[in-house]
């Protein structure tokens, strides 16, 4: 069963929060209190350097964890988050294993877990490689292109892509079988992107229309990524954020981390 992450470090932030903030207000007087009545001595029952009763194990714990924990959510809810890369889908541009940075407040600032957004900042452009929660499970988090904006009419034919009836340029840079390796113009931003050499154009054709407050997004990796030609547009409340770097890369538990990939995110 997948652990919800977000989920966990909030629970475990307000909780930590509220037991310190308890003992800060209630308990503390109320421990102090009762030593004094009883004639608790320090040798026993006070630590050397506050003359006070120790605390409780869980309070101690919560006030040494809070401040870490406060500031993890913070950077991670609406700063910077972490990802891994699972698949190929993003190939040539990530690659399985890359660990990258996602900006989570360029396109606005979303509560953690809700993510209802509280705060406008910016939308999603075209070509931007964007985090977002899976529309058919609202959980999973995918990585994509967006290539279609709200209102653009999205056509792909073998293996072609057309926006709005003008075809997106691409141009030949090797031959890397099975796949070709194409440099394609998507408005101001250029990417590669792999097609798979003697595959049909069949999979994936189609004719879209991108309704208000969606996006339209595709891999990199065209004949092997799953996105909206299959299972239709992101809607804004999945957005997550943009990612804009690698830090390092790591296949697997058996490789070794490697930061040769370390830059930016085209």
């Amino acid at each position: 069963m997948d652990i919800d992450f977000p989920l966990v470090l909030v629970v475990l932030t307000f909780a930590t929060g509220l037991i310190w903030l308890a003992d800060k207000l209630f308990l503390r007087e109320r421990r102090l209190a009762a030593a004094r009545a009883n004639g608790t001595t320090a040798e026993d029952a006070v630590t050397d350097e506050t003359e006070e009763p120790k605390e409780p194990y869980l309070v101690d714990l919560s006030r040494s964890f809070f401040p870490v924990l406060a500031i993890v959510l913070v950077l991670r809810s609406f700063l910077v988050e972490p990802f891994q890369i699972p698949s190929g889908s993003m190939l040539p541009t990530l690659e399985v294993g890359d660990f990258i940075l996602v900006n989570k407040y360029a396109y606005g600032l979303r509560l953690p877990v809700a993510g209802t957004k509280v705060l406008e900042v910016g939308d999603p452009e075209r070509g931007d490689v964007m985090v977002f929660r899976y529309p058919k499970d609202g959980e999973t988090n995918y990585i994509k292109r967006v290539v279609g904006m709200p209102g653009d009419r999205i056509r792909y034919r073998d293996k072609q892509l057309f926006i709005n009836g003008e075809k997106v340029e691409t141009r030949f840079v090797a031959r890397l079988p099975p796949v070709e390796l194409r440099r394609e113009d998507l408005g101001e931003v250029e990417h590669d992107i792999f097609l798979t050499m003697g595959r049909p154009g069949a999979a994936g054709e189609g004719e879209w229309v991108v309704p208000q407050d969606h996006y339209f997004v595709m891999g990199d990796n065209r004949d092997n990524s799953n996105d909206s030609r299959y299972w239709g547009m992101v809607p804004d409340e999945l957005v997550v954020g943009k990612a804009f770097g690698i830090w390092m890369h790591w296949k697997s538990l058996t490789s070794l981390p490697s930061f040769d990939r370390v830059g930016g995110i085209e």
